[in-house]
């Protein structure tokens, strides 16, 4: 065991801030992280998997495995993965080449019926090594092609330049899609994880002008995947997923749309007017659904009687804007856990500083963290808040929860009433990953 020889200060003082006083976008230095235990949020095993009729197979070090297997046997989905495992002599001669092609063609030689498609993952090892890609990509297709290969990426450094992990990822999940003609009146969500509500202005406004509607998350087989190349128009309207969007539609040569999730009905009628420009159409009239969703924060600002709230970035994209809707219409929010903001939220967060300036900001990978003190009386919105503040109320949601517009606002207030009235049992639902995959954790 090791013994300090000198005592060493160690300062226990959480990190959090005054909305006033923080900085945009980033309100916090970056160093050492804290992964607190709340697992809602998708990681790149489950966007894979989106895939119908895929495989994934991993190729990186044993203790980057241990993550990803997991996350595969907790979801019932073993029969989807596999993976080899580099070892120091791969990192001799031409190890690292031959670890892909031969574990890959081993992996696949040994199925009784190919995927369709697989999606290979590399780690950092083979990056930093400069290990051929494309090439390696080519041969697999040579060796096998009736097998469409995407490449994949487990990359830490990736979290700090260029595309996230996250983007990056919801990119190569429509990188296997081929040019095929369009199909008029067609438009497709592109980078969601959640099937966006079919309830929404917007999916009505396509539905009432002829337009067909696809979405990944709603895909059964790998011909219906395939089939989104049809699309005359692309959708995104989450950050994240926006580059997939802006490159696929380049690829393909269609038209694409970043109509973003918001909370601020300018913004919310902006959107629906940027649709109806590309469908050739007038902008619906939103009075009755903008006047629908007062009514609902109305009565659930009657059912939370000043109930103090904080919201998690995990919950939405838009902590910022969803805290100055809610402020707008007279809720008490006190926190917001977060480490960096998207550029939109900009103006929100000016808003905030404006006009609620004693709203705390506290990070969620800080080492510290660990000891922030629990709120316990608040009502959370994501998973991190709920178990920053220990809170049995809380909104069980992650990427705004497929909610948007008008509507999306309406039945996030019914969630705030029924987070109040009822409650959640916070440990045994946060440990569950990727909120609405299927778990095998009770």
């Amino acid at each position: 065991m090791l013994k300090s020889l000198a005592p060493i200060p160690v300062s226990r003082e959480i990190p959090a801030v005054s909305i006033r006083d923080a900085v945009f976008p980033a309100p916090f230095a970056s160093g050492l992280e804290y992964s607190p235990p709340a697992r809602g949020a998708w990681n790149i095993v489950h966007t894979g998997m989106l895939i119908p009729e895929s495989h994934q197979i991993f190729i990186c070090a044993r203790g980057c495995l241990r993550g990803v297997i997991l996350t595969a046997a907790e979801m019932c989905a073993m029969d989807r993965m596999s993976w080899t495992a580099i070892d120091e002599q791969d990192f001799l001669g031409d190890g690292l080449e031959r670890s892909v092609l031969e574990g890959c063609t081993h992996i696949l030689q040994k199925m009784q019926k190919k995927p369709r498609c697989v999606l290979v993952f590399f780690s950092c090892v083979q990056l930093f090594a400069g290990v051929d890609i494309p090439a390696l990509m080519e041969e697999l297709k040579r060796r096998f092609p009736e097998v469409d290969f995407v490449d994949c990426y487990m990359h830490p450094t990736m979290r700090k330049s260029g595309l996230t992990p996250d983007q990056k990822m919801r990119v190569q999940l429509f990188d296997a899609l081929r040019p095929l003609p369009i199909r008029p009146r067609t438009a497709a969500w592109i980078g969601n994880n959640l099937a966006t509500a079919q309830n929404t202005e917007s999916v009505d406004f396509l539905h009432a002008h002829n337009w067909e509607l696809r979405d990944l998350p709603d895909c059964r087989t790998y011909d219906e995947y395939l089939k989104l190349a049809e699309a005359e128009l692309l959708l995104t309207t989450l950050p994240a997923a926006r580059p997939a969007g802006e490159i696929l539609a380049e690829r393909l040569n269609r038209m694409h749309l970043h109509l973003g999730l918001t909370y601020h009905p300018e913004e919310i009628r902006k959107n629906m007017t940027i649709l109806a420009e590309a469908l050739h159409a007038p902008a619906p009239d939103l009075e009755k659904e903008e006047a629908a969703a007062e009514k609902a924060l109305a009565e659930a600002k009657k059912v939370l009687q000043g109930m103090p709230i904080s919201i998690d970035y995990t919950a939405t994209p838009r902590p910022a804007g969803l805290a100055r809707l809610l402020v707008e219409k007279g809720f008490s929010v006190e926190r917001l856990y977060l480490d960096a903001m998207v550029p939109e939220e900009e103006p929100h967060f000016r808003w905030l500083q404006a006009n609620a300036p004693t709203i705390q900001i506290l990070p969620t990978v800080h080492p510290f963290m660990r000891f922030a003190p629990r709120a316990k009386t608040a009502l959370a919105i994501g998973q991190k808040a709920a178990y920053f503040d220990e809170t049995p109320h809380f909104v069980n949601m992650i990427e705004g929860g497929g909610l948007y517009g008008f509507r999306g606002i309406a039945e996030l207030a019914k969630l705030l009433i029924r987070a109040e009235q009822e409650k959640k049992a916070v440990e045994q639902t946060i440990r569950r990953k990727g909120l609405g995959c299927e778990s095998c954790l009770l």
